[in-house]
């Protein structure tokens, strides 16, 4: 047998192989949605032969989704939320996902491509991506807050029964309850899963203070251990990767560990907080100095309290959004990006218009979108 001819075989042999694995990996795929319910989307499939060119930001982009759109960023992709449901679009203004359903005061929180979309007040809860709605699930009381972890498992936090009486419900990543914690008293404003899915946290005001449950193991009834901070109000709390758990108050930064020991990591009782983003294990702090107008700074930590980069402001934040190591800010008078140090980001966007902005949200690759009630404009670096 000739070389050319073994050569040929050889690559006949090899694009064989291709195929029966590239055929294993589609049919495995298309059992497990089959079995999941999240339905086919083959866009990933096709990203493995052909590779993806970047996508250019729209300079405006069209949501129909109802009134009191909110907005957030799905690795890559657009997500608005309103009264009437979602809309997914790309970069490029294209929509790939839509889900109607009524909402009267809709909310959405995301993390890298997933996002949960809730209904204060109300009972309808979705988990989506770019392109499928994962879960729908109907809360068994109103809805008071929802958040989503790295793993797609989320929680919900209900008010249920007479009185103060609150629930918050952990699900895993099909939407599956897979743990319920009830609140004899006090008003529940949110809760948290841990990164493991291990460790589940709620953020409870009562008449003392703030209290602060958690729960390790998610298998027994009781707490196993709960803080409790008089007289204070604890705003949010995180999930740091190493399991440690951020409480943020109006005055100081917390650090709780396993056995709901605290220690303060940062606290600015001589500033007013007028900001702040949770983003995996950093910080930022919008501090404001007391009665002197907007004069103030941002302040970057990371997950021990320390600050990693600091810039003095002396303008009015309306809004603020951190994605992928850019930060983007709207002013009562424009935009600006910068990247995680804090160093500004030339933008190309031509005839930025402010006209009904009221909101801004970091892109990835320093892009943002301002958007208002009828407005969302595209903003590139």
């Amino acid at each position: 047998m000739s070389v050319d001819k073994k050569t040929k075989k050889k690559r006949r042999r090899l694009l064989g192989f291709v195929f029966s694995i590239a055929s294993i990996i589609i049919l495995t795929y298309i059992s497990i949605s089959l079995i999941t319910g999240r339905g086919l989307n083959f866009s990933w499939v096709m990203g493995i032969f052909t590779p993806r060119a970047p996508v250019e930001i729209a300079d405006e982009f069209f949501f129909d989704v109802g009134r009191d759109r909110v907005f957030a960023n799905l690795d890559g992709f657009i997500a608005s939320v309103g009264t009437l449901g979602i809309q997914v679009l790309d970069y490029g203004g294209n929509e790939t996902l839509r889900d109607t359903f009524r909402m009267a005061r809709p909310a959405v929180r995301a993390l890298n491509s997933r996002a949960i979309a809730f209904d204060i007040g109300g009972t309808a809860v979705r988990v989506f991506d770019s392109g499928n709605i994962i879960s729908a699930v109907e809360a068994s009381g109103p809805i008071i807050s929802a958040s989503i972890n790295r793993n797609g498992w989320f929680t919900v936090s209900t008010q249920e029964g007479g009185g103060l009486r609150g629930v918050a419900t952990v699900y895993n990543s099909q939407g599956t309850a897979v743990y319920r914690a009830n609140m004899g008293s006090g008003y529940v404003l949110t809760s948290a899963l841990s990164p493991d899915n291990r460790s589940f946290a709620v953020l409870n005001l009562a008449d003392a203070g703030s209290r602060i449950p958690q729960f390790h193991g998610l298998n027994q009834r009781d707490p196993d251990n709960t803080f409790v901070l008089p007289g204070t109000v604890i705003i949010d709390i995180h999930y740091l990767s190493t399991g440690y758990l951020l409480a943020i108050s109006t005055d100081s930064l917390i650090a709780l560990d396993y056995g709901g020991a605290a220690r303060t990591l940062f606290d600015f009782f001589d500033e007013r907080l007028g900001g702040f983003i949770f983003y995996d294990d950093m910080i930022i702090l919008h501090l404001l100095e007391h009665g002197v107008g907007h004069s103030g700074k941002l302040l970057r930590l990371n997950g021990a309290g320390q600050i990693q980069a600091e810039l003095s402001l002396s303008r009015e934040i309306i809004s603020m959004s951190f994605s992928g190591g850019h930060m983007a800010v709207l002013w009562s008078d424009g935009i600006t990006v910068f990247d995680e140090n804090f160093e500004k980001i030339p933008l190309t966007s031509d005839n930025i218009t402010m006209a009904g902005v009221n909101r801004i949200l970091a892109l990835s690759e320093g892009n943002a979108l301002a958007t208002g009630e009828h407005v969302a404009v595209g903003i590139r670096n």
